[in-house]
């Protein structure tokens, strides 16, 4: 529950940052939090982009599900490397 609300908190004030920076700029507001969560999520800008705006939002759906796949495979590895260093140790205390 405690990672459900974190994550709403930082995709809320990165929403937030966003339409700041995009009244700043002049953008609509969907391309201020477009441009906020590709940003985020260091996607960045790259030479092509989306510019209709169901491709943003599956940009964003995309980024966002890359961010969760990374962070389970690195725990998963984590995990993996725990067992095998307790693994190790109790081989060691053993001889």
């Amino acid at each position: 529950m405690v990672e459900l609300t974190l994550s709403l908190s930082l995709a809320t004030a990165v929403a937030l940052l966003g339409l700041v920076v995009g009244k700043k700029e002049g953008w609509s507001r969907f391309d201020s939090v477009y441009w906020s969560f590709i940003t985020a999520t260091t996607v960045g800008y790259g030479d092509i982009r989306p510019v209709k705006r169901a491709s943003r939002i599956i940009t964003i759906v995309v980024a966002l599900l890359g961010l969760t796949l990374t962070g389970i495979l690195i725990a998963v590895a984590v995990h993996a490397a725990t067992l095998a260093l307790a693994a190790h140790d109790a081989i060691e205390k053993v001889r």
